[in-house]
Parts: C-alpha cells; sequence; structure tokens
C-alpha cells in the first residue's frame, strides 16, 4: 500500500520525468539535440504569487530571479502582485489548475491553507516562503538567512559608530527579522562591548513615513549608526547626518543611499530559484528546506562593497571582514540564529 505522500511523490516525480523525456525526444528529433541538453534547454511554467508590490524589496528579490531565468529562456513566468492572505488560496489555485509546473510565493500568513492546496496538487512543485518546514512531497519552503552577512556589517558598524549607540528600525518582531537583528549586534559587540543598541518594529513590511518617523526618535535618542531594515530609514538617516546600514536589496545604490549607507547584507535567489527550476525539470522536485541555498557558502547571501566609504574603513577592519567572511564560507565561523524578539539596551 502507497501512503498518501508517496503517492504525492510519485506522481510528481513521473509528471516532470515524463514531460521532461518528451520534450528530450522531440528536441532530439527536431534539433538533433541529446537527450540531456534538450531537457536543459525545456521551458517550464513558473507563477509568482506575492502579498505586496514587486518593488517591495522581499518580494522584489524572488522577482529578480525568476525574471533572469525568463530571460535566460528557461521558464515562461507570469505573476500576480499585491494578493491579500484571504484571497492568497485562491490565486495558488487558479494557477496550480492553469497548467503552471511551479509556484513561488509566501505562505508566512496562510502556512496551513497553503499547505492543504500542495496535497490538492500533488503535480504541481510549490517553493515558498514559510518559517515552518517542508511538507509532503511537492511543498518547499525558503527564507531569507542573511545572518551572515548582518554579522558582518555589525564588525563594521561597531567600529564607526562615535556614540557607542546604534538604531535598529524593523517591520515584525519575527524569526527571519529577529535573527538578523541578533547577528548584527553580535558583529558590533565583537569588536566593541561597549555599544548599546535602540531596536523599534513598524508593525508593517512596507511603510517607509512611518519607518522614517521610528528613525527619527532613535536619532533623537543618541544614535549615530543605524540598520535600515526597511525602506524609509535611510532618507531619516540622510536629513540628520548619520551612517545607515542596509538590508536584503543594496541601499547604497538602490535607495538613495550613496554617502549614507556604508553596506548592505544583501540577498540573492537566485541559487535557490536556478536549483528549484533544475529540479522540476528533471521530475526530481521534492519538498525540502531551501535554507542552504540562501546562505554566503552558496552564494545566496553576502556583503556589499563599501563604496564611497572604502577609504574611510580602516583597513584592518576590512581585512578583518574579508578574513571572517572566508570563515563563515568554510564553515569555521558559524553564526548563531536568534529567532527571539531582541530588545533594546538603552
Amino acid at each position: 500500500m502507497t501512503s498518501l505522500n508517496e503517492g504525492n511523490g510519485f506522481a510528481l516525480r513521473r509528471r516532470g520525468m515524463l514531460k521532461a523525456a518528451a520534450l528530450a525526444l522531440a528536441a532530439c528529433a527536431f534539433v538533433g539535440l541529446s537527450g540531456e541538453a534538450a531537457v536543459a534547454q525545456q521551458k517550464i511554467k513558473v507563477a509568482g504569487i506575492y502579498t505586496v508590490p514587486i518593488q517591495q524589496k522581499w518580494v522584489g528579490t524572488l522577482h529578480r530571479a525568476l525574471t533572469a531565468a525568463e530571460e535566460r529562456g528557461e521558464i515562461e513566468y507570469s505573476f500576480s502582485e499585491k494578493v491579500s492572505n484571504t484571497d492568497y488560496v485562491r490565486v495558488m489555485r487558479e494557477y496550480a489548475e492553469g497548467g503552471v509546473d511551479l509556484v513561488v510565493g509566501e505562505a508566512f500568513g496562510v502556512a496551513r491553507e497553503a499547505r492543504k492546496v500542495a496535497d490538492d496538487y500533488p503535480e504541481v512543485a510549490f517553493l515558498m516562503g514559510d518559517s515552518g518546514g517542508p511538507h509532503g512531497s511537492n511543498f518547499a519552503v525558503f527564507d531569507n538567512w542573511i545572518h551572515e552577512p548582518c554579522y558582518l556589517m555589525g564588525v563594521v558598524a561597531g567600529s564607526m559608530t562615535k556614540t557607542n549607540k546604534i538604531g535598529m528600525v524593523g517591520g515584525h518582531a519575527i524569526g527571519e527579522v529577529n535573527r538578523l537583528f541578533h547577528a548584527f549586534m553580535a558583529g558590533a559587540k565583537s569588536v566593541n562591548p561597549d555599544v548599546e543598541f535602540k531596536v523599534a518594529f513598524i508593525g508593517s513590511w512596507y511603510d517607509p513615513p512611518k519607518a522614517k518617523e521610528f528613525a527619527f526618535a532613535q536619532i533623537e535618542s543618541g544614535v549615530d549608526v543605524i540598520y535600515a531594515e526597511r525602506a524609509g530609514v535611510v532618507d531619516a538617516a540622510r536629513e540628520k547626518g548619520i551612517l545607515a546600514f542596509g538590508n536584503v536589496n543594496d541601499m547604497n545604490k538602490l535607495e538613495n543611499g550613496t554617502d549614507v549607507v556604508v553596506a548592505s547584507a544583501l540577498w540573492h535567489m537566485e541559487p535557490a530559484i536556478d536549483y528549484a527550476i533544475e529540479q522540476v525539470k528533471a521530475g526530481t522536485f521534492k519538498a525540502e528546506d531551501y535554507k542552504e541555498w540562501t546562505m554566503m557558502k552558496a552564494g545566496g547571501a553576502s556583503l556589499s562593497p563599501f563604496y564611497e566609504f572604502d577609504g574611510k574603513i580602516p583597513a584592518e577592519t576590512k581585512a578583518k571582514i574579508e578574513a571572517l567572511g572566508q570563515q563563515i564560507k568554510a564553515g569555521d565561523l558559524v553564526v548563531e540564529i536568534n529567532d527571539e524578539e531582541p530588545k533594546s539596551t538603552f
């Protein structure tokens, strides 16, 4: 007797393998390609489902990786943005019914419901941002594990602060944000034990005016360096003449951060997305945690250049950052993951 999960896994693998084989044979017949090359060249249909506009940087990271795959000719990509949690499951089902091979999205607010959709469509692969574990045979999960470059940023921030007071403005106090703040704080403390932190969450993923307001309050409390986890913080830092550190995207170049943002902890979804596409094409996609694909060793996270601040950072600090980065990639330095809500220390 085959269990439901085993049956779903077989259905997904069988569908993928049959599709890959059929396209490979067709390609061989018409253009003379080997079976392996033909499978590599086939296109699959991918849908992105996002609760916020694609301009929002978390979603934008997924969108850029999928757009790059489309531009290479590997996928047919369609997406829906600004989908509310109440509509999310309906949109998932519509794409599944429409014949997509892979759905990429975020299940943070609909974790249980999204897994039920995956159970109902075993022939479709789902790669979802989710703080829970993989499910069944076709529901894989990912998150933005950029705590490692956040630690490196903290080392720089701890070296540059003059008041020994650092501010941090985030969206929500959830694991994926908390771990970044804790890593940043640990990095700063490693070079400056006297540093203190002011922590605030705005209760939104995208509200630049509110983030700016919170940043102003922190600057008035004496911080001279601030971690801009949310959009809007960099504008406050510019107006008040303090330094900032960015998050997820390159805030020096993309969020008016010239002469303000020293560095950003960057998230790259290309390794994870490309791996998922490869697995779907081969008919071997399975439920797994894509964590390793979003960390520094796999190229899923990195520290941005220092740009115009390069000459202002002491050579020994830059050398330390380079050495620590190599240690992280080699597995010799493990940055602690702490998902508990961080608290202000002054």
